[in-house]
């Protein structure tokens, strides 16, 4: 009786492993425009409506598609993708299957429905910081006022803003796709642990070394799936906090530009962007 009632025992803890084991991770994506396959001109990334930015729009649902089949067949239980570039690029009619897709405007503040359930946070489509002299399309934040941030006194663009605010519920970055300068970023301040893919090599703001969109869009694929292996490898990034911030940006007012410097402290990784 005591050995089929440990069979039985066996059997069913055995498919409760098995049932754990293909669940899989949760991955959190956030989105860009400027560093995604094709795009090198901020023509092609600032004007909704426009035959360049629905070009731009395409090619981004490309990447994106590549990027959710890499992450589904490397074992991802849940994809949730935010579009996170300002005036959105999502076109829902080509959203690829095994993934749900968060767009539109106005919406929370944020990384909305990131949590500490995921167990990786992408970044696809993004771009170096300001003042990056090979980075396609560098910004920080507004390319128009030329926004420059540092956090505890390390000069930091958008890859570290989002890699904070999931750093603060313990995900950590585990794929950075853009041109060359980004994957550059991502590896100093994430490690060699973390997947880049580069899609372009920068030549200056607006120039690039473009790749074809079938090697691309195969790279982002086989990238996706050694991020889902690397997981185990990645850690949370996080700033020591509170965190000495300090902004400089150029003020149009009166149609003049001035340089303005901003200093303060922020109390967390949540409230990052709202300084």
């Amino acid at each position: 009786m005591r050995q089929r009632l440990a069979l039985v025992l066996a059997v069913a803890f055995a498919g409760m492993s098995a049932g754990v084991q293909a669940e899989g991770p949760k991955i959190y994506v956030v989105t860009d425009l400027e560093g995604i396959s094709g795009v090198y001109k901020f023509a092609q990334t600032r004007e909704p409506g426009t035959p360049l930015y629905r070009e731009a729009c395409e090619y981004f649902m490309g990447d994106l598609a590549a990027v959710v089949r890499g992450l589904r067949d490397g074992g991802a239980s849940e994809v949730l993708v935010l579009d996170g570039h300002g005036t959105q690029a999502m076109i829902p009619h080509l959203m690829e299957p095994g993934a749900k897709y968060i767009t539109g405007l106005p919406r929370p503040g944020g990384l909305v429905g990131l949590d500490q359930t995921f167990a990786g946070v992408v970044m696809l489509g993004y771009h170096a910081m300001m003042g990056t002299p090979d980075g396609v399309l560098n910004h920080t934040q507004s390319s128009r006022t030329e926004n420059r941030y540092w956090y505890n006194g390390v000069e930091s663009g958008e890859l570290v803003q989002v890699a904070a605010i999931a750093g603060h519920f313990g995900v950590p970055p585990i794929l950075v796709t853009g041109d060359d300068a980004t994957c550059r970023e991502a590896r100093k301040f994430f490690g060699p642990e973390c997947v880049t893919v580069s899609v372009k090599q920068g030549l200056a703001r607006e120039a690039a070394v473009l790749y074809p969109f079938a090697q691309t869009r195969k790279d982002l694929y086989e990238g996706a799936k050694q991020a889902i292996a690397a997981i185990p490898k990645c850690k949370p990034y996080r700033l020591e906090l509170p965190i000495k911030a300090k902004k400089q940006f150029l003020s149009l007012e009166g149609g003049k530009s001035k340089l303005v410097t901003k200093e303060g402290l922020i109390p967390d990784a949540l409230h990052i962007l709202d300084f």
